[in-house]
């Protein structure tokens, strides 16, 4: 929803979807810099081409101390220093490009034993986001007891571990450690993704460093409720689209498969409104196998599916997931609303204790003077990059639903800005070059 965000939802239909989480942090801020550049600027590119070549021919490897300049320098707010970054960071991007070459793909799915055995583990866990793994775009570290998993990507020289790991608490430890052995010896840096704060103590033990990078929201279903005052905005939005005909409905698993071609039809409109790719790693897929193993909540308007959004639930019932949400565009202003609320409402009627609505991309740094170089960052690009990314209106979107705000962060080796690993995130969410060029 999450990443994603992805990596989502405002009460627009355009900007009101997870689909539309930003690809991190590396995009907004290079078409930032863009921005920024100066009439002088086209000089300081023609040498930055020339530097860019030198480092390709040297096999330069300066990685996070140069990224560390580049960012000072763009932070400055100094428009003379704007180019210089962007010199450093196509610099890096050389050093950057020519060092992924060279690292041993690891893209092989997981075998379907392995499948088996982290459905089997996610069965017995409370948090529904775990579900990703059956996209198979991932591959599977088990524990040494095989109680627990870790799911990760590769790209480049990124091994890229998803959420917490997943299973029997007693065995992170060891896992992580196995995991960040595993990626050294094939030459890589792990890389932890969209980690909790309980996860946190694990990866500084082990030497990493963490980034905040936004906060989840988290509907608590047991005290959710549209009664009162607070919620009358809300409540004549979702009045109105029901006078205008859209109805909801939650389909079963068995349901799924007689309407897939319908959803097919609505995920790829709007694609095509939005210009874009599918999106992976952090974020669902429309993949009928995978759309049609749980169940899927839908707005028809005269008996046609306009909106639809997959969840993915916990056998225990305790934590639903809104994943993969598609919608036909410009169909009703209160589509959204009335999709998310009926949801909400449905899975609090079956018993489920939380909806995970995703997260809100770079909500909720701290940006005092003490705070982190990544934090100042993070917040200017949150405050000005509407026009590539409606971050505010994401966090402002699911506040309606007064979630529970639960920060995740990013951990990675290294003491500078973590510029290579937030590149490889990109790439993996946006599905290569040609995706992330398409948005």
């Amino acid at each position: 929803m999450a990443e994603t965000a992805q990596i989502d939802d405002t009460s627009e239909p355009h900007t009101g979807s997870p689909e539309s989480r930003p690809a991190p942090l590396a995009v907004s801020l290079a078409k930032v810099l863009i921005r920024r550049l100066t009439p002088g600027s086209g000089i300081i590119l023609f040498f930055s081409l020339i530097l860019f070549t030198i480092a390709f021919a040297a096999n330069l490897f300066l990685e996070e101390s140069l990224a560390r300049l580049g960012w000072t320098l763009f932070l400055s707010g100094d428009p003379m220093h704007a180019p210089s970054g962007l010199a450093l960071t196509l610099l890096i991007g050389t050093v950057a490009t020519n060092r992924l070459r060279r690292a041993a793909p690891c893209r092989k799915p997981p075998s379907d034993e392995e499948m088996n055995r982290a459905v089997e583990i996610l069965a017995t866990q409370p948090n529904a986001i775990g579900g990703l793994v059956r996209l198979g775009d991932k591959k599977i570290l088990f524990s040494s007891c095989g109680k627990a998993f870790i799911m990760y990507a590769q790209q480049g020289r990124s091994w890229v571990a998803l959420f917490d790991p997943i299973g029997c608490r007693k065995a992170w430890p060891d896992l992580v450690l196995k995991f960040m052995e595993t990626a050294r010896k094939a030459g890589c840096r792990a890389v932890f993704y969209q980690v909790s704060p309980e996860f946190l103590p694990l990866t500084v033990e082990a030497g990493l460093k963490p980034y905040k990078l936004g906060e989840q929201a988290v509907v608590d279903l047991t005290r959710f409720d549209l009664k009162g005052g607070a919620w009358l905005k809300l409540r004549r939005s979702i009045n109105r689209a029901v006078r205008d005909g859209l109805e909801f409905s939650m389909l079963k698993p068995e349901e799924v498969p007689a309407v897939l071609d319908e959803l097919l039809s609505v995920s790829r409109t709007w694609l095509a409104a939005q210009n874009a790719a599918e999106k992976g790693f952090s974020l669902g897929t429309f993949q009928s196998q995978y759309v049609a193993a749980g169940p899927v909540a839908v707005i028809r308007l005269k008996g046609r599916i306009v909106a639809f959004a997959s969840i993915l639930s916990t056998a225990s019932g305790g934590d639903a997931f809104i994943d993969l949400m598609r919608h036909l565009p410009e169909t009703h202003r209160g589509m959204m609303d009335l999709l998310f609320v009926r949801i909400m409402e449905h899975m609090k009627a079956e018993g489920y204790k939380t909806l995970n609505l995703g997260m809100a991309p770079l909500a909720g740094l701290s940006t005092h003077s003490k705070a982190p170089l990544w934090n100042h960052v993070g917040e200017r690009i949150f405050r000005n990059g509407e026009r590539f990314y409606n971050f505010r209106g994401v966090q402002a979107f699911k506040s309606k639903f007064d979630p529970d705000w639960h920060p995740r962060y990013l951990a990675v080796s290294g003491t500078g800005m973590p510029v290579l690993s937030v590149f490889d995130i990109t790439m993996l969410i946006g599905g290569g070059l040609k995706g992330l060029l398409r948005r």
